[in-house]
């Protein structure tokens, strides 16, 4: 039997570009272009951005929205935003990449 689930997250790893640490911080913290591009979803239940204190250039972003259907319904919907926001963000990290996909288990 599976466990129920109650909402979803999208987790991203980055590592940033020592020169745009700042920038990074305002461009995916809570006043940025991203949270306030999710915003627009009722089904967006917040970010968390967290740095690595090993590694003050490491971060991961934690999305949280009601369920993967109402991410990727998100996504697809706002695929022309979400592309320019990424592009100009772009230049502020050396990396990015998905770390995963998960249903929260209650």
């Amino acid at each position: 039997m599976n466990a129920p689930s109650s909402g979803f997250v999208a987790v991203w790893e980055f590592t940033v570009r020592a020169e745009h640490v700042a920038a990074f911080r305002r461009a995916y913290g809570a006043g940025g272009p991203w949270v306030a591009l999710f915003r627009q979803s009722a089904d967006y239940c917040g970010t968390e951005l967290c740095v690595d204190p090993a590694n003050p250039r490491r971060f991961v972003t934690i999305d949280r929205w009601t369920s993967p259907a109402a991410y990727r319904a998100f996504r697809e919907e706002q695929r022309a935003a979400y592309a320019e926001i990424d592009l100009d963000c772009g230049t502020l990290t050396e990396s990015e990449r998905l770390l995963g996909e998960f249903e929260i288990v209650t």
